[in-house]
Parts: C-alpha cells; structure tokens; sequence
C-alpha cells in the first residue's frame, strides 16, 4: 500500500467554495489504476486547513496518475481566484 498526504491552507475565506468543489469534482481519479480510496477532511480547530490522504497500490500507480492529464483535468474545478497560505503546503508519502 501507497498512501499520499497533501495538507494546503485556504487564506482567503474560499474553504467553503474548495469544499464544495471537492464534493462536485469529476471523479477521475476513481479511474485510475491502483486507486484505493480518498478522503478530505480538515480539522476542527482549523477547517481552512484541508487534507487529502489518496491511497494507492503502489507508487508507481500514484506517480502515473500525477503526471496524467486526467489529473491536471481533475483540477480545472479549482475556484478562481483561491489563495493558499504561503509555505503551509506540504505532501508525504507513507
């Protein structure tokens, strides 16, 4: 098992816009080979804070994926004008 954590903090009011889009997003990535599951979730005391924790068969099914074009697809629903807290991204790989 593969497991891929990304944390990215909203800084301008727009985490119920980005919620929303995580909820109506296309779903592609359910069709990618290897996919497990997905879950997006904040915390509650800081629900400006979103994780997604994407689990894989194994790396290899993960790095496809990242660099096809259904996943830069994936991201046209992104809100225009969203603004992330500067330095809070961050990914890793269990």
């Amino acid at each position: 098992m593969f497991v891929a954590l990304s944390k990215f903090v909203i800084a301008n009011g727009m985490t119920n816009e980005v919620k929303e889009a995580f909820k109506n997003r296309p779903h592609f990535v359910e069709k990618a080979t290897g996919f497990v599951r997905l879950y997006v979730i904040s915390p509650f005391d800081n629900p400006d804070e979103i994780w997604l924790i994407t689990y894989w068969t194994d790396e290899n099914s993960y790095k496809t994926w990242h660099h096809s074009p259904e996943h830069h697809k994936s991201h046209k629903g992104i809100p225009k004008g969203l603004k992330l807290v500067p330095k809070a991204n961050d990914i890793r790989f269990f």
